[in-house]
This record gives structure tokens, sequence and C-alpha cells, in this order.
């Protein structure tokens, strides 16, 4: 049986648990997910032999092989490579996201003033979407129609996720209307965060901080005695994270390039 770090294995447990396909092929993975499509990390291959994370071209040749239609190209890999002028070479960015764990129920925080919070259900789904599609006009990081389409699938099987007490979705609102919100899977005894989202406007008051405890103790109640939650390295809210008694662990190391715009 393979050991994963606890960025792969959560990932891995939670794309399993959403209907994705995972093809053991030795050395690499290869993930599926039929019914999102526009998914780039459920549509994505793994690298799982840490002696052929340097073999840029072949597993970008193996990418596209797996997946002839995808515009776009996404790869997991079991270390950050030592020759990352390979990668940069096939048009690709390397990322290295901070992984952090802990075995300690993370801090609870005060609800700040003027927010209400509930878990996710019903209606809150809709705007469970345009949270994400107004995160995503902001940016600019995708193509609008299409970030559309794919936050709407991914919404129904965080519902089903939801309706079944595998994973739970929490928001906060503020005069009924959802400004942040986070989800949480149970993988076993194990806790994987999901998604820690919060509207531009309403930074920085600790609602992030707040929907963390809650996911945690739901997480808890369910039986599980270990919290797992990725972010960008470069994201400011791993502050909030160690704050609350996260500390790094091994680092998901990815091959990313976007799709044209």
């Amino acid at each position: 049986m393979r050991i994963f770090s606890p960025g792969w294995a959560t990932d891995l447990a939670v794309l399993e648990q959403t209907g994705s396909a995972i093809e053991d092929h030795r050395d690499h993975l290869v993930v599926r997910t039929p019914h999102n499509p526009d998914f780039h990390w459920g549509n994505c291959l793994f690298v799982t032999d840490e002696d052929a994370v340097d073999q840029a071209a072949r597993w970008v040749s193996a990418f596209r092989s797996a997946f002839p239609e995808a515009n776009w190209v996404a790869i997991g890999l079991a270390r950050m490579p030592d020759d990352q002028d390979a990668w940069v070479a096939q048009g690709l960015d390397l990322e290295l996201d901070d992984v952090l764990t802990t075995r300690t129920l993370p801090r609870q925080t005060p609800l700040p003033e003027g927010y209400t919070v509930r878990r996710l259900s019903g209606q809150d789904w809709v705007q469970h979407v345009a949270l994400s599609v107004q995160e995503n006009d902001r940016t600019g990081d995708y193509e609008p129609e299409l970030h559309e389409r794919f936050a709407q699938t991914r919404a129904r099987t965080r519902r089903a996720l939801s309706e079944q007490d595998l994973g739970a979705f929490f928001g906060a609102f503020a005069d009924g209307i959802l400004v942040a919100d986070l989800g949480i899977v149970r993988c076993g005894t194990t806790a994987r965060y999901q998604s820690v989202g919060t509207n531009h406007q309403h930074r920085g008051r600790g609602l992030a901080s707040h929907l963390l405890g809650i996911a945690a103790q739901w997480a808890a109640d369910a039986g599980c005695d270990r919290w797992v939650i990725v972010t960008e390295a470069t994201n400011p809210a791993g502050r909030v994270y160690r704050r609350a008694g996260f500390e790094p662990d091994t680092g998901n190391a990815q091959a990313y390039r976007k799709p044209p715009r």
C-alpha cells in the first residue's frame, strides 16, 4: 500500500469520494472527473516516482495523451524537481503549496459582529456559486463562462457530499448575503478543508478564522482527530491557520499551465 503525504493523501481521498476515477500506472496516477471536465485538478496526472520527477517532457506528453482535449496542463509531483528549467521550458509554472496539519482541535475564534453563520443548505448553494464567480470576475484568473460552469458543477458535488454527511460547508452571511465560506471533508479520521474564501470587501475581520473552528468542531464530532489544510505559499491566510494551531507538513509540488485567455 502506497503512503502519500497528507496533502496528496487527502486530495486523492476527496477526489474518490466525489466520483473521480483514479488510474494507477505504477509510477504515476491519472485522475479523471468526467462529471466536471472543467476541473483542472480533477483531470490531472500525479507523478508518484520521485526518481522520475525531472522528466518534464515525458510527463507533459503523458498528460496530453491522457487528456487530448485539455487546453491546460496539471501535473502533481512527488517532490520539487531538481531540474526546474526543464519544466519551465515546457511552458509550465512550478508551485509548492503549503500543507498545514494539526492533531489538536483548531482554536475557535469569536464571530465578528454583524454576521451570522450557518451550514450551507438549499438556496445557499446558489450564493456559494455566486461568491466564486464574483471572485473570478475580480481577479480575471479564468474565462468567466467556463469558470461559472465549473463552479456550478463543483457546487452540486459538494452539496451531495454534505447531504451524505461526508463533508460540511459553512458560510458567514451579512444581511442575508453570503460573504465567506469554507468546507471540510472527512477522509477516514482525517479532515481536509476545502476552498476557504471571503469576499474581498469583508476580509481582515476574522470570518475565515471563525469558520475554520466551526468546521473543525463538526469534523471532531464526526470522529476526526487530524486536520489538513492546503494553501498557496504566498497566501497571507497561512498566518491565520498557524494561529489556529496548524503546523507545516510536507508541501504539495505541482506543475501547471492555465488555459489561454
